[in-house]
């Protein structure tokens, strides 16, 4: 059965969620959602990893998504870098993980990056990066706006309401407008790479309308570290939703090849 909960860091209530064996703190998949996601918006994901591993795991909201705490907007363009360096740090110990992965997707795979390459965690060893960015290219950009478009004159907004609910502005416009302000387009997090140590398990879909393959060059590029890729045809920005079958075989793969 899930456990369900919250957990207070720097005076914001964050919802959690563990399924699995939740004893196994050494062996724990910790789950970092996208720029517009949530504990719900990973759906039935997180179970069938745990009974596909027989690891622990954890999603967590950030503040201003899903039943968390609200975040103040604007964001700072430094939200990413924020959550990476401050939050995760506490979210880790609180949730008692000893030993694992960190899995994120989109935005959460970026802050999964910074956090393993700024911190030297014995505790951390492998990542999972699923549609990852480590700095900006204008077709993203182009499918924001898209979003935009359709969170203001399409059904967007309502179908994000009801994983979101009050946060719903915070979730959309945090992410919507730090992405799209002029001064983020500097934003470039491809230094952190190279003092990853743990193996790397990048997944893309060929289709990925945010993001190119030119992210996981760099990331070969920058990081020192193992990296294997997982390229899905026929797959967009959500290859844990479109393709979860072939998702999970390569995450699997993954955590039988860890020492």
């Amino acid at each position: 059965m899930p456990n369900n909960n919250t957990l207070t860091i720097n005076n914001l209530k964050l919802e959690y969620r563990a399924v699995g064996d939740i004893r196994s703190r050494k062996k724990t998949i910790v789950m970092l959602h996208e720029g517009l996601g949530c504990v719900s918006l990973w759906n039935d994901f997180p179970e069938r990893l745990a009974e596909a591993t027989g690891w622990r795991v954890i999603t967590y909201s950030r503040s201003g998504y899903g039943s968390s705490s609200p975040c103040d907007l604007p964001r700072p363009l430094t939200y990413m870098h924020d959550e990476a360096f401050e939050v995760l740090p506490a979210v880790l110990d609180r949730v008692g993980f000893d030993g694992g992965i960190l899995l994120g997707h989109s935005d959460g795979a970026s802050i999964a990056a910074m956090y393993a390459g700024a911190h030297s965690d014995d505790r951390l060893r492998g990542l999972v990066l699923i549609a990852p960015h480590f700095f900006i290219e204008p077709a993203g950009l182009e499918a924001i706006e898209r979003a935009r478009i359709a969170f203001v004159n399409g059904d967007l907004r309502p179908r994000l309401e009801k994983h979101h609910k009050e946060n719903i502005d915070c979730a959309f416009w945090g992410w919507c407008n730090a992405w799209l302000d002029p001064d983020f387009e500097r934003w470039d997090i491809r230094e952190h790479l190279s003092d990853i140590a743990q193996p790397v398990l990048a997944i893309q879909g060929v289709n990925d309308e945010y993001g190119s393959l030119e992210q996981l060059d760099e990331l070969e590029a920058y990081c020192r570290a193992s990296v294997a890729r997982f390229i899905i045809p026929n797959c967009g920005h959500a290859p844990h939703r479109e393709k979860p079958a072939a998702t999970l075989g390569a995450i699997h793969a993954l955590i039988n090849r860890l020492p």
